[in-house]
């Protein structure tokens, strides 16, 4: 089958590679002339034969929504594009409508694999008319992974839902690495536990919390044991947003996820504005000392040290009942590499 590919960077490159792997013929179009097939996006859908398929693999947003318009005007009726990158679902409903208006189809597909899915396939969700996921369906078909179709592709539903699924998909990948990270954290504080990594590792077969996550957790601590030099920054790329903006929306709860998104807000803080605030507020109703920064971060590194964020109280908070004696201060971060 025929494809024409938009986007060919580190997910998109890959997909280009597989794809031709499996006898499919795929011209792509990036910016980059060092990886592109075509110059421009006019060439890209002349060198397709009607009917055409054109799959989308560019940053959500203006630049997805950009790129669409731009194929509106250049496709024709009965042509098909499909918008694999991390679109918001409710971008779904413009694009669909904009290219209906001149018949030509949309598909939403939700793309999950990473780096991985040259070899071992990509998870694919998708959203649209059923007529034009089964025009595009041997392209799913060689991109999933290998075995049944439906342990690594679904038609979620109408429009949207392969995003909104995908959507979902990784505020659930936010909790997991979360819960991995924390126990990665509480392993390397306990002075009775030697090897942390190989903790992980025996977890990957035979017990309930197996998962290619943590198979991948295994092999970042088999690189870097105790995380040297890998900063807590971490950056979020929208979906875990979305994901609880829709539980507020919907009513559902979602403590887990949600604390796994603001656990990524706190790790790109200096310093904790909240646990200032809880510092003060303590040295106020309970007569705490309140520590200046340069003596908060001596105490963390002290403490760091010593395997511990919680020191002994001061003799004069040791009769205290009823209040924590750690100074309060945000932790220091998992140093998670995902």
């Amino acid at each position: 089958m025929q494809l024409g590919l938009i986007g060919l960077g580190k997910m998109g490159g890959n997909m280009r590679e597989r794809l031709r792997r499996a006898g499919h013929e795929v011209v792509g179009f990036d910016f980059n002339p060092d990886v592109r097939d075509v110059a421009s996006l006019p060439e890209l859908v002349q060198a397709l034969e009607a009917p055409r398929v054109v799959w989308v693999m560019v940053p959500a947003g203006d630049p997805t929504r950009q790129t669409v318009a731009q194929l509106g005007d250049l496709l024709e009726p009965g042509d098909l594009v499909i918008d694999g990158g991390n679109s918001r679902f409710t971008d779904d409903f413009e694009n669909a409508k904009l290219l209906s208006e001149k018949q030509v189809g949309y598909v939403d597909c939700g793309v999950s694999g990473g780096i991985w899915g040259l070899d071992n396939g990509y998870g694919l969700m998708c959203g649209g008319d059923a007529e034009w996921v089964e025009k595009a369906m041997p392209i799913f078909d060689s991109l999933r992974p290998e075995g049944p179709r439906e342990e690594g592709f679904v038609h979620a539903g109408e429009v949207g839902a392969g995003h909104y699924t995908k959507m979902v998909h990784n505020g659930i990948e936010y909790g997991l690495m979360a819960a991995y990270a924390e126990g990665y954290e509480l392993l390397e504080k306990k002075d009775i536990v030697k090897d942390v990594p190989g903790a992980f590792k025996a977890w990957s077969r035979g017990t309930v919390v197996r998962s290619w996550l943590l198979d991948l957790m295994v092999k970042a601590l088999e690189e870097n044991p105790h995380l040297d030099d890998v900063s807590d920054y971490t950056n979020d790329s929208g979906e875990g947003r979305w994901t609880v903006e829709e539980a507020i929306a919907l009513g559902v709860p979602m403590p887990v996820i949600s604390a796994s998104l603001f656990a990524r807000f706190a790790s790109r803080q200096q310093s904790s504005p909240t646990m200032q605030a809880v510092a003060a507020l303590r040295g106020q109703f309970g007569g705490h000392q309140v520590m200046t920064i340069a003596e908060g971060e001596e105490l963390r590194r002290k403490t760091g040290d010593e395997g511990s964020t919680h020191p002994a109280p001061a003799p004069e908070q040791a009769g205290s009942a009823g209040h924590d004696a750690a100074n309060a201060g945000p932790s220091s971060g998992t140093g998670s590499t995902s």
